[in-house]
């Protein structure tokens, strides 16, 4: 039987139920389990995929085309796990379930209630979820914190889970703030007392107690805190506050987490093994040889988790490279009333992620301009790329006015256009080109000797396309369409002939990185910036 944990949290939001959760599924990963997490979010929206980036950050998107929630990249790039469809569940999928169900009278005229419809769907969301993993462990983290009136249907659903699968088959997790007052010099222990007897309330004891701290927890504090709190004194773990997120899994494992899990599941695994995570993720970030200065040219730029992923990504290579990447945030629209020069002419690389909407364009295409004169490591993504041909269209081919028809729809010449299928849809959500597609990459290529390979798989969450009328104009000045879809023959990556590194690719490479093993692309930006003095 598939055993379940579930995570959740109190006090405030932020705490890193996701950096949690994915070092729990690390540590039993490296003791020879099967792992996959889970994500239940409280919001009402069916997906994340049509949130704005300030109210949600970035949308992560799965191998089968699921929009969900960013910690599901955590999950990702701390284990093996593959996330899917499966791998996320909203308040909102889960009343569209319930209520499409109602209205065909599956329920045959009773009267819907949260308890037991609603509960019911969440549970077996979360079987259908083990199920498609076939993993030995399922961690379900809820979104949230506890007192939150929305999260209320996924505790209630996680309280009856464990007296349907026994006690020993479930366990809770209860991640908290242990705050430390400087004015008094004292640590408190009150506002995890007060949220465990929240929890307590709801019928949850949590079995484990993850304390969230920048002060080392005395034996003292543990004991008191395992003593209101009824939980064993060694379940009470340090979580304090770390230089990288990549050091959460040793910190846990040095307390013994792992064995307390396994305990409580009665399973008997080899011993947990992070030597390799240690040496060649955790020092190499800690203590690198260079560094690097990286600008990211985007719209979102104020919200950390807007680009959570390529941030991680940059993050990535950099511990592949030796490299401390220091991330220069550039806002796209200060590009626009400064320029590019001003903004940028002190980095080593150039990236432009992907976006939606006219705001920043013309800042992202003045910062392609100034890596492809300058000879300045680029690397474009989706929207990115986009931005790279219409910037190319302008100024090299004298296509002037060349714009995508997202931004522009009676442009003179759409170098960027929506495909056919796409111009009737009027839903937005979920009806982009979603997930993974293959793509064939041109030998000989810069592309190809960065992969590698001749056929690739990668992510993609877009709605506009390479429009092909001007593939013989921009291939005659220069471009190389190194990577194409065969199946609609669409372009999937361009590249500049004569240039230190300039790539762009019309999909999201950010999802498929590791810190033990980091996309190829974004690896070798990184070794090409570092060529460059700054």
């Amino acid at each position: 039987m598939t055993k379940y944990i579930f995570t959740t949290g109190g006090v405030i939001s932020s705490l890193g139920k996701d950096i949690a959760s994915a070092s729990i599924g690390k540590i039993l990963e490296s003791s020879g389990l099967k792992v996959a997490l889970m994500k239940l979010d409280p919001y009402i929206n069916v997906d994340p995929g049509t949130m704005y980036p300030y109210q949600h950050g970035e949308v992560y998107v799965t191998e089968d085309g699921a929009e969900t929630d960013l910690d599901l990249g955590h999950y990702e790039r701390f284990t093996s796990a593959e996330t899917t469809r499966f791998s996320n569940a909203t308040t909102g999928q889960v009343y569209n379930t319930v209520i499409a169900r109602e209205r065909r009278g599956d329920y045959l005229g009773k009267t819907i209630q949260v308890i037991p419809h609603i509960t019911n769907e969440i549970k077996e969301r979360i079987h259908k979820a083990a199920h498609a993993s076939k993993a030995q462990v399922m961690i379900i983290e809820i979104g949230g914190t506890v007192g939150d009136i929305e999260s209320l249907p996924f505790l209630e659903a996680a309280r009856q889970f464990r007296l349907e699968v026994g006690y020993r088959n479930a366990l809770y997790i209860h991640l908290t703030l242990i705050p430390f007052v400087r004015s008094a010099e004292e640590i408190k222990t009150k506002p995890t007392q007060h949220s465990v007897g929240k929890l307590r309330e709801i019928g949850i004891q949590p079995d484990i107690l993850i304390c969230r701290t920048e002060k080392t927890l005395s034996d003292d504090i543990k004991e008191k805190i395992s003593l209101f709190c009824n939980v064993n004194k060694e379940a009470v773990i340090e979580a304090r506050d770390a230089e990288s997120i990549y050091q959460v899994p040793l910190m846990f494992k040095d307390q013994g987490l792992d064995k307390i899990i396994l305990s409580h599941f009665g399973l008997k695994c080899r011993s947990t093994d992070l030597k390799d995570w240690d040496e060649l993720v955790v020092q190499k970030a800690l203590r690198p040889r260079y560094k690097a200065t990286v600008a990211v040219v985007g719209k979102y730029i104020g919200l950390q988790d807007a680009y959570k992923s390529i941030y991680e990504s940059l993050i990535h290579s950099g511990i592949y490279n030796d490299t401390r990447v220091i991330i220069k945030k550039v806002d796209s629209e200060d590009v626009e009333k400064h320029g590019a020069g001003s903004m940028l002419n002190d980095v080593a690389g150039i990236l432009v992620p992907g976006g939606f909407g006219y705001r920043g364009i013309e800042g992202k295409v003045a910062a392609i301009k100034f890596a492809r004169e300058k000879n300045i490591p680029f690397l474009g993504l989706c929207l990115g790329m986009q931005c790279a041909v219409v910037e190319f269209a302008r100024n090299v081919c004298g296509l002037k006015g060349a714009n995508s028809t997202e931004f522009n729809k009676s442009t003179k010449y759409p170098v960027i256009s929506l495909l056919e299928e796409q111009r009737d849809i009027k839903n937005m959500g979920g009806t982009m080109r979603l997930g993974a597609y293959p793509c064939r990459v041109k030998k000989g290529s810069v592309a190809h000797k960065t992969y590698k390979k001749s056929m690739v798989t990668e992510r993609h969450r877009h709605r506009y396309e390479f429009n092909n009328i001007y593939r013989d104009l921009l291939e005659k000045k220069g471009i190389i369409f190194s990577g194409i879809y065969p199946k609609k023959n669409l372009v999937e990556m361009i590249e500049i002939k004569k240039h230190p590194y300039f790539i762009a690719v019309q999909f999201h490479p950010e999802f498929k990185s590791k810190p033990d093993k980091p996309h190829p692309l974004f690896r070798d930006f990184i070794a090409a910036a570092l060529k460059i003095k700054r």
